[in-house]
């Protein structure tokens, strides 16, 4: 039930800019929040960014000012804006879509990020 398939990962040079979409199908996505996680090698998954279905924006701290998270519900689709990259960003990147309330979560396969010189 429900599927989200991300794109847009790939190998980038420090300061440098990716863009990630996430297209969702088999699911309502306007009434879902849907956000992007990382997890990095040897590490937990983590918060990236989420964004409401009223376009309230959460972004973990060591991402603001330099990711935007965007999303476009006639095309069910959930987008990241990352500029300045860092190496520390470098991680599987997953899109996830979250029922606002029902119990139904929803996470992509992932696409690569690496930040690297």
């Amino acid at each position: 039930q429900g599927q989200l398939v991300e794109s847009g990962g790939g190998l980038v040079q420090p300061g440098g800019s990716l863009r990630l979409s996430c297209v969702a199908s088999r699911i309502i996505f306007s009434i879902y929040t849907v956000g992007w996680y990382r997890q990095a090698p040897g590490k937990q998954r983590e918060l990236v960014a989420t964004i409401s279905s009223g376009r309230s924006t959460n972004y973990a701290d060591s991402v603001k000012g330099r990711f935007t998270i965007t999303r476009d519900n006639a095309k069910n689709t959930v987008s990241l804006q990352m500029n300045n990259l860092k190496p520390e960003d470098t991680a599987v990147y997953y899109c996830n879509a979250d029922h606002e309330w029902q119990n139904h979560n929803v996470w992509g396969q992932g696409t690569q990020v690496t930040v690297s010189s």
